[in-house]
């Protein structure tokens, strides 16, 4: 959200002196069974499948959005673009906007997706006749229960029969049975490549602004920790060749996937601690962080194949790429359960699909369990799926190249622990470790070790031991930040 755009929604908020909550209870009462229908079904993509399907009422769904800080009395915008997208204008006034404010601001704060919209639209075009003839056609796919619009879209969504990425199906089903919705489909589409092509833009922009940055900060005073002369022969003491390249114009790019909502997988409580500490650590060593939330395989691979192509890259001197969610051994699993080998995310950094980052460290991190899912107590939780009756070599997830590091979570065929507050143990002890042994000028694989150590110590009966595997060539030694990080 903008400064000005926080600014006007305190300052009315300010001015009311109605309690929140009441103002949300006064919106529930004037929401019936169908628009709670709705308000579940735009909200999929910030709460979990199985949560919306318990919530019985509006305020149940409210009360989920709090919970994860998406509503708030300071920050109600989301619940005004709920309503506006609902067709609700008359309830908007209950959290101060008009429909004229909404629909000014949506260009810029808006949160429902391109994809969620576009379903949505769908359903409300899609009348009984419509309905009656799309079900006929799907029979064999569909459940033996009446089936309104929306969760006649909403049951394709659930079977991975439709994405943001793949509607053949439903161009095939509008194109036989309603042509004039082929047009909302196409609309879709040249928005969704708009938007592709904002944020490439918009990751370019960024990279320049990082690069001015810096450079502009290394022409002010700087406050060293370590003196020049103590760099220096720290730097002597190595061979020139021991250590990779962290002089030239930025660190690099990190990338955050922190899965925490699945369709029927647990919900991974506690990982948004992880992924914040990964953000603030990583930029405090100098890296431009990029965190993306619930990532579906479609997404994965879009994102993959963004930052394989990445310009950002050539001047950079390293990339990181850091996982957080469900898997099993040598996999990891997006946000709809699909099952990604570790080996397929780190091929597209090899050199040939990867010039940029050619020699390179390319240094990557998975917190998600690599075995069998055991009982946990109730603050402890393990993020693993099923078991597995033998293994591949891990080397076998690691391409056969240099300059690459793969830092596990676990050990293959044991499950790693994740505090439901307070993050992962792995996580927490690796950005723990990179805070305080940065400054001492340790490299990367003594930092992990330090981490291997540290991990196996916790817990009283269930134990866990990290697992590093790396074809570096050289040293990865991070460049001490001139301030200090408080984590």
């Amino acid at each position: 959200m903008s400064f000005q755009g926080q600014n006007r929604i305190s300052s009315l908020f300010n001015n009311g002196g109605e309690n929140f909550r009441r103002r949300l209870l006064t919106i529930d009462s004037q929401l019936g069974d169908k628009e709670v229908e709705q308000l579940k079904f735009l909200c999929q993509d910030f709460v979990s499948r199985k949560k919306l399907e318990m919530s019985s009422s509006a305020s149940d769904v409210f009360e989920h959005l709090m919970a994860k800080e998406l509503l708030s009395e300071q920050d109600p915008f989301l619940l005004a673009e709920l309503l506006y997208t609902m067709k609700q204008p008359s309830l908007l006034k209950h959290l101060n906007y008009t429909k004229e404010q909404v629909r000014s601001l949506l260009p810029t704060l808006k949160k429902v997706s391109l994809f969620r919209n576009l379903l949505y639209e769908l359903s409300e075009n899609i009348d009984s006749d419509i309905l009656k003839d799309m079900s006929f056609i799907m029979k064999d796919s569909l459940p033996p229960i009446q089936l309104t619009s929306l969760s006649f879209l909403g049951h394709l969504e659930k079977q991975t029969l439709i994405d943001a990425d793949n509607l053949a199906l439903l161009e095939d089903l509008c194109s036989t049975v309603a042509p004039k919705l082929l047009e909302n489909i196409e609309i879709y589409k040249r928005k969704k490549e708009a938007e592709e092509r904002q944020l490439q833009a918009s990751e370019v922009a960024a990279f320049e602004g990082y690069v001015s940055a810096v450079e502009e900060a290394n022409r002010g005073p700087k406050e060293e920790i370590f003196s020049g002369s103590d760099v220096e022969q720290f730097l002597q003491a190595l061979p020139e060749e021991a250590v990779y390249r962290m002089d030239r114009k930025y660190r690099g790019h990190c990338v955050v996937i922190n899965n925490q909502n699945f369709a029927s997988l647990k919900e991974r409580q506690g990982t948004q601690k992880d992924a914040d500490c990964l953000k603030h650590v990583f930029q405090w060593l100098g890296f431009l962080v990029h965190t993306h939330v619930d990532v579906t395989k479609p997404q994965l691979e879009k994102l993959l194949k963004m930052y394989q192509n990445h310009p950002g890259h050539a001047e950079g001197d390293c990339f990181v790429f850091c996982v957080l969610t469900h898997g099993k051994y040598g996999a990891i699993y997006s946000s709809d359960e699909a099952l990604i080998p570790i080996r397929e995310i780190m091929s597209h950094f090899t050199a040939p699909q990867c010039p940029g980052l050619a020699n390179k460290p390319k240094l990557f991190f998975i917190q998600a369990c690599q075995g069998e899912e055991i009982q946990s107590s109730v603050c402890v939780e393990a993020d693993a799926v099923c078991p597995e009756s033998t293994h591949p070599p891990l080397q076998d997830s690691v391409p056969v190249e240099a300059d690459f590091l793969l830092g596990l979570a676990t050990v293959p065929g044991y499950v790693s622990f994740r505090h439901t507050t307070e993050g992962s143990w792995y996580i927490q002890s690796l950005c723990n470790y990179l805070k305080d042994w940065v400054p001492r000028h340790q490299d990367i694989l003594s930092i992990l070790t330090a981490v291997n150590d540290d991990v196996s110590r916790r817990g009283a009966v269930k134990k866990q031991m990290p697992q590093p595997v790396f074809t570096l060539r050289k040293k990865v030694i991070f460049p001490v930040p001139q301030t200090e990080l408080l984590l």
